[in-house]
């Protein structure tokens, strides 16, 4: 399976590599794993503000931590500059902006876990995964997201 042409049956672009908001690089790879920092999630290219269980529901939450998903990709992309040399996805972290009374967390997360299966596979898409709901994300981000590579 080559995975620029899935991108492309998906009708999806990457996007360039985002420019670190602070002190950090995109991405830092070790032997064989890439370590991709955490990217926030962004809509008509601004920052996807919003809190769920105040004013977002678990739908939107979704669509945001697809467009992450799709920012991570990029990234994947910039740091490998061959996504089919991806072995597996191997964790992704998820942050999720929310009130104390949300619970659908793991919900929301599935918005990126369910594009990375459909991008790279179910063998090299499954991962295992981490979703935390939190008070507040850098610039108000609905979702913000970190992934682990396998590549060889």
């Amino acid at each position: 399976m080559n995975v620029y042409e899935t991108l492309k049956t998906l009708s999806l672009e990457l996007p360039p590599i985002a420019v670190p908001a602070a002190a950090y690089v995109p991405f830092v790879q070790t032997g064989n794993l890439v370590f991709l920092s955490g990217h926030i999630a962004k809509k008509d290219g601004k920052v996807w503000v919003g809190q769920l269980g105040r004013n977002m529901d678990t739908a939107e939450g979704q669509q945001a931590a697809r467009s992450v998903a799709i920012d991570l990709i990029g990234t994947l992309h910039a740091a490998v500059g061959d996504l089919n040399k991806v072995k597996r996805i191997v964790k992704v972290m998820s942050l999720v902006n929310s009130t104390a009374e949300f619970t659908e967390q793991h919900l929301v997360t599935n918005g990126c876990s369910e594009l990375l299966g459909q991008v790279f596979g179910a063998q090299v898409g499954a991962h295992a995964r981490s979703a935390f709901g939190v008070a507040q994300i850098p610039l108000g981000a609905c979702v913000e997201i970190e992934l682990i590579a396998e590549i060889g």
